[in-house]
């Protein structure tokens, strides 16, 4: 994209946010609820990526794009900042957490990048929250699952962390027995509620120390249970048989049946 279409695309923010002639969607809109559009535009751009649609890409990439212009759009309205602030902080950032790039210093490996990129963003953290411990910053409105890796992180860099894999199999095998013990308890939903949420944070931390994003990993899942599903509905059709009457036993053969055909 040219400056001039940059340029563009803020005279039609600004032209969609006026008071007299513009859209009235756009008007009635504020930071706050326009959050779940750019939650929503940043997860079609991951969708479009991990299903390697490069066409489809080009053009959710805009759509985020105008995520950030609408929220410099609405500063810049409150006096606050605006999109050349914006751009400016951001170039800032990369030449400073660079250093080998732009300034000279010397990082020969990817690891040694990763160290020197997070002591740069623990010296900002701490510049901006006095006080603030290892935990500090990490975003709440990150989804759960995310945000425990991170917060795991964060523990790991000040050592509170297992030393390998074993002991986070046997930590997720505890969580799961705990669950278990209060699930058959009558009437015990709060019970419950946490221990699953013990159980899920822990195999975030497993998916961190196998190198995997839990994110990524249950969205994996969740698109394979969706074609799984589509070709036990389709194989029923041709058997003439209504879904809608099927018993488990029938449903489970159809499973174990596409998975068979998977794996041919």
């Amino acid at each position: 994209m040219t400056r001039n279409n940059i340029d563009k695309l803020r005279e039609i923010m600004a032209t969609l946010r006026d008071p007299d002639t513009g859209c009235p969607w756009d008007q009635a809109q504020d930071f706050a609820s326009i959050v779940p559009h750019t939650l929503e535009e940043a997860y079609e751009v991951a969708e479009a990526i991990e299903a390697g649609a490069m066409d489809e890409l080009c053009d959710e990439l805009g759509d985020l794009l105008f995520q950030v212009i609408f929220y410099a759009r609405l500063a810049e309205e409150q006096g606050l900042f605006d999109f050349e602030q914006v751009a400016a902080g951001i170039v800032e950032k990369l030449i400073r957490r660079h250093p080998h790039v732009f300034a000279g210093a010397t990082i020969s490996t990817t690891e040694a990048q990763t160290r020197a990129w997070e002591a740069s963003k623990a010296r900002e953290r701490a510049e901006k929250a006095e006080g603030g411990g290892a935990l500090t910053g990490v975003a709440t409105a990150l989804p759960a699952m995310t945000r425990a890796v991170k917060l795991q992180k964060r523990a790991a860099r000040v050592g509170f962390d297992w030393p390998d894999i074993a002991p986070v199999f046997a930590k997720v095998q505890e969580e799961l027995e705990e669950l278990r013990a209060e699930a058959a308890v009558a009437h015990n939903t709060a019970r419950i509620e946490e221990e699953m949420g013990d159980l899920l944070f822990a195999c975030a931390n497993l998916a961190r120390h196998a190198h995997v994003e839990p994110e990524t990993a249950l969205r994996h899942a969740n698109r394979k249970f969706e074609r799984r599903f589509a070709q036990m509905e389709v194989m029923a059709k041709a058997q003439g048989r209504d879904v809608s009457e099927l018993g488990l036993d029938a449903w489970e053969l159809l499973w174990e049946s596409v998975k068979a055909g998977e794996s041919e």
